[in-house]
C-alpha cells in the first residue's frame, strides 16, 4: 500500500462495507473508513495498512452529509458504529449491504428494493453479555478488551442494567467476584435471569438468593473458574406464543434459560417470527439450529404438523424439549448436531427446511447436505449477509432459486442486520 499508518488523507466515501466501515479510495487504493457516511468528503487518519486494503478513522468532516448526527455516546461501545448516522439512512445502508453481499459474494443479482424492517432504537435488547472489571459490569469497546458503560448505547433498558449492577454488587459484598454476566429477559421486561461466571469461591447457602432479591431477578445460574455450577431461584424467562406470533396463536409459552440462544430484539421479534411462519408451506418441516424452538414451536402452535426441530447445544436443547412438550403430536425434537442429523437420509419428502445458523453460517458439510436434501423450500435466517450470500450461492448451484429477500434491523445503530431469504426448487 502507498498509504502508511499515521498518514492523513482526504477521501470521498463511496458506499458501506460489511462490518461498519465505509469504502473510499485514495490514489486507486481501497480504504475502509470508520465514522463516515457515503457521499461525505472527510479527512481520515490511516491506522493500519495491509497488502490490498488500509484502515482509517475519520478525524475531520470536510463536506458532511445531511444524515450526520451527534452520537449519544462512544460509537465503539456495544458496536454502535452507525450511531452517527440518522436512523432512516442506517436502514437504507443495511439494504445496500445485503444487496452487495449477494451480488459480490454470492454472484446472485437481486432485482428490486430489499426491504429492511426498522426497529425502535432504544431499549430493544433482551440479551447481552457484560464483562466485569473492578466490580463494574459493562461492554467491551469494539476490537478491544476495554470496558465501557453500557448505558450510553441505549440498547438496554435502564432497569436491565440496574439489575446486572445490583446482582454483581450483592455478590461482591459477600466476597464473590464476578467475571462476566449474561442477561436474559422477556419481551415485557418483567422477568430477568442471569448467568454469571465467577471466580472460585464457596458461597454461603443464601448468597445467590440475596443477589436475586437485590436485583429483582426470577433466578440465576453461576459457574466458577473451577467449573462448579450453581442454580438459584427459577432461572427461566418466558414469553407467551401469542406475543411472539403477533396473535397468530393464543396458547402456549416459550421458556428459556439465560445461556440459551434467543433472538434479542423485543420490538421486531413478532415481525421476524411471523415472516418465517408466512414463508413455510404445508408439509413436513425440518428446523435446523432450532435453539429453544422459536420457529418450530410457533409453527406447531399455528397448526403445522410433521415438524422436526434439530439442536445440538445442550442448554438450548433442554429448553427446546420442554417447549415442545405441549405439541408432542406435531413436533419431534432431535438432539444432534446439524451435520450428524443431515448425514442420515430423509425417509419422507421435506416440504420446508428452516435454517438459522450462527454468524459463521453453514459448515461445508451442512451446506452441501442442505443443497442435496431435496427440500422443496428453504427458509434461511441469518445475522451475517456475507456468510449467508456464500451459502446462498451453494443453494443456487444445487438447483434452488431465490424467491424473496428482506431484512430486519434487529441491531439498530450497529452495522449488523438480520436477513430472511426464501429459496425454492
Amino acid at each position: 500500500m502507498a498509504v502508511a499508518p499515521g498518514q492523513e488523507v482526504e477521501v470521498v466515501i463511496e458506499k458501506p462495507a460489511s462490518g461498519g466501515r465505509m469504502i473510499a479510495r485514495h490514489d486507486g487504493e481501497v480504504l475502509l473508513v470508520a465514522g463516515a457516511i457515503p457521499g461525505e468528503r472527510v479527512a481520515a487518519l490511516v491506522t493500519r495498512a495491509e497488502k490490498r486494503v488500509a484502515f482509517a478513522d475519520t478525524v475531520r468532516v470536510i463536506e458532511g452529509s445531511s444524515d450526520r448526527r451527534q452520537p449519544s455516546g462512544d460509537p465503539g461501545c456495544g458496536g454502535s458504529l452507525y450511531s452517527h448516522i440518522a436512523y432512516p439512512r442506517q436502514v437504507q445502508l443495511k439494504s445496500e449491504i445485503i444487496r452487495d453481499a449477494y451480488t459480490r459474494i454470492g454472484r446472485i443479482p437481486v432485482e428490486g428494493e430489499i426491504d429492511v424492517v426498522p426497529s425502535t432504537e432504544r431499549g430493544y435488547r433482551m440479551r447481552a453479555r457484560f464483562h466485569v472489571r473492578d466490580g463494574r459490569p459493562g461492554f467491551y469497546r469494539e476490537g478491544t478488551r476495554e470496558r465501557c458503560d453500557a448505558r450510553q448505547t441505549a440498547q438496554l433498558l435502564d432497569a436491565s442494567i440496574d439489575a446486572v449492577e445490583d446482582a454483581v454488587a450483592a455478590l461482591q459484598a459477600q466476597g464473590i467476584a464476578t467475571i462476566a454476566v449474561e442477561l436474559s429477559e422477556n419481551m415485557a421486561a418483567d422477568q430477568r435471569a442471569l448467568h454469571l461466571d465467577i471466580r472460585a469461591a464457596r458461597p454461603s447457602a443464601d448468597a445467590f438468593d440475596r443477589a436475586i432479591a437485590a436485583a429483582g431477578l426470577v433466578g440465576l445460574t453461576a459457574r466458577t473458574t473451577e467449573s462448579v455450577f450453581y442454580s438459584a431461584g427459577d432461572p427461566i424467562v418466558s414469553d407467551p406464543l401469542a406475543a411472539l406470533t403477533a396473535g397468530r396463536t393464543t396458547d402456549g409459552w416459550l421458556r428459556r434459560h439465560p445461556q440459551s440462544f434467543f433472538q434479542g430484539n423485543r420490538a421486531l421479534l413478532p415481525a421476524l417470527t411471523t415472516a418465517v411462519l408466512d414463508s413455510v408451506q404445508p408439509g413436513a418441516t425440518v428446523d435446523l439450529y432450532a435453539g429453544v424452538g422459536l420457529f418450530a414451536v410457533a409453527l406447531a402452535a399455528s397448526g403445522h404438523t410433521g415438524i422436526t426441530a434439530v439442536e445440538g447445544d445442550p442448554g438450548s436443547g433442554k429448553d427446546l424439549i420442554r417447549n415442545a412438550v405441549p405439541f408432542y403430536d406435531q413436533l419431534r425434537v432431535a438432539r444432534s448436531s446439524v451435520e450428524l442429523f443431515l448425514a442420515r437420509p430423509f425417509t419422507d419428502p421435506v416440504a420446508n427446511m428452516v435454517i438459522d445458523p450462527p454468524r459463521t453460517g453453514l459448515s461445508k458439510e451442512a451446506g452441501d447436505a442442505i443443497a442435496r436434501s431435496g427440500a422443496a423450500r428453504i427458509v434461511y435466517v441469518s445475522c451475517d449477509p456475507p456468510t449467508m450470500a456464500r451459502d446462498a450461492r451453494r443453494l443456487i448451484d444445487g438447483g434452488y432459486r431465490l424467491v424473496s429477500l428482506r431484512g430486519f434491523d434487529l441491531f439498530p445503530n450497529t452495522p449488523h442486520v438480520e436477513t430472511l431469504g426464501v429459496f425454492a426448487r
